[in-house]
């Protein structure tokens, strides 16, 4: 019987998980466009890959203004204004336009 070989690649990771739409519609919903396989397991790989860029500063956002501390991101322009735009009464559509 012989052991486990030495080699310098490090281990494969294998990742199996259920995503509802309820958690993340936005992922499920782009993930759906997809068949079950590759192309699916394709697009995940992808998404995340450029979330890891934009989170660790390799990649820039529009707007987004550069940043000393790792994992965050920061942008240009009066923050506030986002921010209290978020409480601003709902638009309701109902009527019209």
């Amino acid at each position: 019987m012989t052991g486990p070989t030495k080699t310098s690649e490090p281990p494969r990771i294998r990742l199996v998980f259920q995503l509802e739409r309820a958690e993340l519609p936005r992922l499920y919903d782009e993930l759906a466009r997809f068949h079950k396989g590759v192309k699916r397991v394709g697009r995940l790989r992808t998404l995340a890959y450029e979330g890891l860029l934009i989170q660790q500063g390799v990649l820039k956002l529009p707007g987004q203004a550069s940043s000393d501390a790792p994992g965050t991101i920061g942008f240009d322009g009066d923050g506030a204004e986002v921010t209290n735009g978020l409480f601003e009464p709902a638009i309701d559509d109902r009527d019209g336009p």
